[in-house]
């Protein structure tokens, strides 16, 4: 983006861009605009926004030298360039700049202040001491993009109902695969939001969007799930989450929000003689959340059960965690097919592991059955097989 003249410039990241896209769109409503002093502090006091739930100030604070003391020299009316990674990709027209305290930031989002928690200490080195207001603008043709695809899913199909899943996929599982086959024996259309974070501890957006696809379009009805990405930026983080989760979903248009019971923001107390939880918390906020039971395979109902009916002890369960699942992975394992589908840990596999082998030709004819025809086998066609091997029983 071009600037008509020569402003001063706020620097600001990719998590701060994703924010301000979602805020100027209208994904975040009922807040629409960056809070200024008193509407920061009559949400931090009260827990809502025009009578509606929102759990923390939604404010612009980027840290650093540079953005100090712009933020503390700008005045009302200033036109400032919002500038990441090199790039203009908006304006601010300054409205109010107020102080802020990092520290009660961090406990707004995270409920914690310890920077041993990695999203704490992450979101510390990126808060300022000052936050700012004002009317901004931003290009909005990722999220417009998103909703396109959105309506699109639903009128294909005339959906009355709308479920949103919001998933890592990091990696895709059998609980995950389980969760969207129930979501959907009650809803007309899932909206999976798959999370694009900002760091390299997970696998590539690319490939979880690859196993995602692959899954959808072999196991599950044509035209009624459909993935579209969501940038994690900071403010999904901490005990907040689901509100945020829910709320986002509402303003992209679905009516029904599904979560696992071992969601990391549910976050269950126990208030007033009964069991309730942050989804309890929502107000004003137009959307139903199911909270799905936790799954686990029980290897003596040999299957893949929710905790709430299976007879047998927590001995006899084997659950899905997601990190030693994909620490199995990295190590290049395969895991169980019981954990994960075949075809998923192959493609994972060999992305992890590329060009592995001296000689895969030899090694897929060697120890793997052909038809006697000469074919051309990738790493991927070779672990699947691998991985049937693996499932072949009849010497044990």
């Amino acid at each position: 983006m071009a600037s008509s003249r020569k402003n001063r410039a706020l620097y600001i990241d990719q998590e701060a861009v994703s924010a301000l896209t979602l805020l100027k769109a209208g994904m975040l409503s009922p807040v629409t605009a960056l809070m200024n002093e008193a509407q920061s502090k009559e949400v931090l006091r009260s827990g809502m926004f025009m009578g509606k739930t929102f759990p923390f100030p939604l404010i612009l604070s980027p840290n650093g030298k540079v953005n100090e003391i712009i933020l503390t020299s700008s005045f009302k009316g200033e036109t400032l360039d919002l500038i990441c990674e090199g790039e203009i990709v908006g304006e601010l027209n300054v409205d109010e700049i107020y102080p802020i305290d990092p520290q009660e930031r961090l406990r707004q989002i995270y409920g914690t202040e310890d920077l041993s928690h990695p999203g704490v200490s992450a979101t510390h080195k990126r808060l300022g001491k000052y936050a700012i207001c004002g009317e901004y603008t931003i290009d909005l043709s990722p999220v417009e993009a998103i909703q396109a695809l959105i309506n699109n899913a639903k009128e294909q199909i005339g959906a009355k109902h709308t479920t949103a899943m919001f998933m890592a996929a990091n990696p895709l599982h059998r609980a995950h695969e389980r969760l969207i086959r129930q979501s959907l024996e009650s809803t007309d259309l899932i909206v999976i939001f798959l999370i694009k974070p900002y760091n390299n501890a997970d696998l590539k957006y690319e490939l979880r969007h690859q196993t995602l696809q692959f899954f959808i379009e072999n196991y599950l009805p044509r035209n009624r799930v459909v993935v579209v990405p969501l940038e994690g930026s900071y403010i999904f983080a901490g005990s907040n989450e689901v509100i945020l989760d829910a709320i986002v979903a509402k303003n992209y248009g679905c009516d029904r929000l599904m979560i696992g019971q071992n969601h990391a923001g549910i976050g269950m107390y126990y208030d007033h003689n009964a069991n309730k939880s942050i989804v309890d918390r929502l107000v004003g906020i137009d959307i139903e959340v199911g909270i799905s039971s936790e799954y686990v395979y029980c290897n003596q109902c040999k299957t893949l059960v929710s905790v709430q009916t299976c007879p047998h002890g927590h001995h006899h369960h084997i659950s899905y965690h997601a990190e030693s699942i994909l620490e199995l992975m990295q190590q290049g394992l395969l895991p169980p097919a019981v954990l994960v589908r075949k075809e998923i840990s192959a493609m994972i596999v060999a992305s992890l592991y590329p060009n592995r082998f001296k000689n895969l030709a030899k090694l897929y004819y060697d120890i793997m059955p052909v038809n006697g025809l000469l074919e051309e086998h990738t790493e991927k066609d070779f672990y699947v097989e691998l991985m049937r091997l693996y499932q072949t029983t009849s010497l044990t």
